[in-house]
């Protein structure tokens, strides 16, 4: 008999989605939307039966226990192999694109990107709700991978703390570290999913409540969780019909983006159990709360020189939309406000792209869905900064050992801003190459900005004119699908991976 935990973790990850195709497969036969429905049912079916069939064939097979470097590059075929399987149903189901397109798509949903080669009004319901589920399960399986694989291997931020470092910190990391990658794998799956998934629901239903259409509200409570920013109506939430309390709503949600204290404590970075006792909870709630007020004041002086009247129904719509849209560039999920307009305009001053592209390049915590620098690496450049100025005052002195310095290394700044560097370089490398296959040079820096931190809206947020990525020729697709990988999975795993000590280690 074959257990399912002797699974291949590709395998088990393409059985998942197989099955997931049956919810848009039925959602299709409900709308009267038949070719996508056999599409969707035909994909998941013959899935099933093949990924059945490999699974047999290895199962006689005699296997040594896996390693976290084996897990890590099966985690790597499931963005860039996975994909290929899922755009079928896609390619199948709209008969008016390319397979690259919808692979593309396809590759942009699993990592959380979220951006999109087609207008919202091309797609039907059926497919808005696949690429958000396909969405909402790459946000699961970083949930998942982060505790049982990426913490083990020191990979994904984790590399900076001193919790999986012996001999450092009050405890190791946690239950995780004892056991092998099948029971990592198995205690993620069995804690992580129900709060995922009764998140999920929780929002879901709360939109309902607040107006908003049963479809749209389920698409958008997927992508707040999985920070993808997939809406299957062209301005997001901003024209939804749940309005500001739908906004407020998913205002809350984003907060478990910042931390992964906010949902379990299974890899501790700090001392003491709590998002408030997180740098990371608390760095993301100073830059919430600073940026809309250094952009709010900018503003209100501004419009004051222009007008003596005080508009305070003004003030205060671009006072929220300045916060809600800088948590969701933070978290690198994309949303816009419906007040973010107002944001820039009201005082008669444009706000510019630059500073969503700086907080998506900050992103949002260690072992979440966000993307980005993480926040956990910006805090322990800053803590060595701090230290570098105090040295300069006094250079005889001693560095104080703080609760949460006690769980940052003493080479952790180092780790932090080598990261950094490889970061840039690879925004350098992926930018030159986007400006060689004839992208505009500043359209090519926010392709490049938006893939590596997997917040795909900045290409219509962040550029002076949206940039249509269906237009782009198909060498930029595919250079732009790989710089989405290496944002999702960061290039510190990549350079694991291609490490031959490691693999005989």
């Amino acid at each position: 008999m074959i257990r399912i935990r002797h699974i291949p973790l590709f395998l088990a990850f393409a059985g998942l989605m197989a099955v997931s195709m049956y919810l848009p497969a039925l959602h299709g036969v409900l709308n009267d939307r038949f070719r996508e429905a056999r599409a969707f049912f035909y994909s998941g079916t013959l899935g099933l039966f093949a990924i059945a069939l490999v699974t047999i064939a290895l199962s006689g097979r005699h296997r040594k226990a896996r390693g976290g470097l084996t897990d890590l590059a099966a985690l790597f075929a499931v963005f860039t192999v996975l994909p290929l399987y899922l755009a079928v149903p896609v390619y199948e189901g709209l008969l008016t694109t390319s397979f690259l397109n919808a692979y593309v798509e396809m590759v942009s949903s699993l990592t959380t990107t979220g951006a999109t080669l087609f207008e919202a009004d091309r797609l039907s319901g059926t497919m808005h709700l696949w690429r958000a589920q396909v969405g909402w399960f790459g946000g699961l399986i970083m949930w998942i991978t982060a505790a049982a694989i990426l913490a083990p291997l020191n990979l994904g931020g984790f590399e900076v703390t001193a919790s999986a470092e012996r001999g450092h910190g009050d405890q190791p990391l946690g239950l995780y570290d004892r056991a092998d990658v099948n029971r990592r794998l198995q205690r993620s799956v069995r804690q992580l999913t129900p709060i995922y998934v009764g998140l999920t629901a929780v929002l879901w239903g709360c939109l309902v409540i607040a107006g908003e259409r049963p479809l749209v509200g389920l698409i958008h409570a997927m992508s707040t969780l999985a920070t993808s920013g997939i809406s299957p109506v062209t301005g997001g939430p901003a024209d939804g019909q749940a309005g500001l309390p739908g906004e407020l709503l998913i205002f809350l949600f984003l907060f478990f983006a910042l931390s992964r204290l906010t949902f379990s404590s299974d890899t501790l970075t700090v001392a003491r159990v709590g998002p408030l006792n997180d740098p990371e909870f608390r760095l993301g709630l100073l830059l919430v709360a600073g940026v809309p007020l250094v952009l709010f004041l900018r503003h209100w002086i501004a419009a004051f020189d222009v007008d003596a009247v005080e508009n305070f129904a003004a003030a205060g719509r671009a006072l929220w939309g300045s916060i809600f849209t800088v948590m969701s560039f933070l978290t690198t999920t994309g949303f816009e406000s419906a007040d973010w307009a107002d944001a820039r305009d009201w005082s008669g001053l444009g706000t510019p792209g630059m500073i969503l592209l700086g907080l998506s390049v900050m992103g949002g915590g260690v072992a979440t869905t966000a993307g980005g620098v993480k926040l956990l690496r910006v805090y322990a450049l800053y803590l060595n900064g701090l230290r570098e100025m105090d040295r300069l005052v006094h250079p005889s002195s001693v560095g104080r050992d703080s609760g949460h310095g006690r769980r940052i290394r003493r080479k952790g700044a180092f780790v932090a801003w080598v990261f950094f560097m490889l970061f840039a370089i690879t925004l350098a490398a992926v930018s030159a190459v986007l400006a060689a296959l004839g992208i505009d040079f500043e359209n090519a820096i926010v392709l490049a900005i938006a893939a590596l931190t997997t917040a795909g809206p900045l290409v219509t947020a962040g550029a002076e004119t949206p940039i249509l990525l269906v237009e782009i020729g198909a060498a930029a697709k595919l250079v732009f699908s790989a710089a989405m990988v290496l944002g999702r999975l960061e290039l510190l795993a990549i350079i694991a991976l291609a490490n031959p000590t490691l693999w005989r280690g």
